[in-house]
């Protein structure tokens, strides 16, 4: 199993959650986050007052998926993400070894 996290532009939400449920991945946790990487911000006037945003707003989705369908996922979450300019975002796979039902208790090893 493998966790799949991607920061994507918050327009672009919908978008990755209906490729996901494409592939009958349904489970997924989303986030609002605030971040940069070599978009870096930009410069903003708020009455009459330039600054600077550096810290921009993007969306965490975090989905687990078996290892068989991990490369479908990511294809999935590119396309559906992508628009080709800088800031798109990025996508992280990460192993799980195994999880916990907080209500049971049960554990699943994987």
């Amino acid at each position: 199993m493998k966790l799949i996290k991607s920061i994507v532009r918050p327009n672009k939400v919908d978008d990755v959650k209906g490729a996901l449920e494409r592939l009958q991945i349904s489970g997924m946790t989303v986030t609002e986050v605030r971040g940069h990487g070599k978009q870096k911000g930009h410069t903003a006037i708020y009455r009459g007052q330039e600054y600077n945003v550096s810290l921009l707003p993007k969306m965490e989705i975090e989905v687990v998926v078996p290892d068989t369908i991990v490369g479908e996922a990511v294809k999935a979450i590119t396309e559906a993400a992508r628009t080709g300019e800088i800031g798109d975002g990025r996508i992280f796979v990460i192993p799980v070894l195994e999880s916990y039902k907080i209500r049971t208790g049960e554990r699943e090893v994987f």
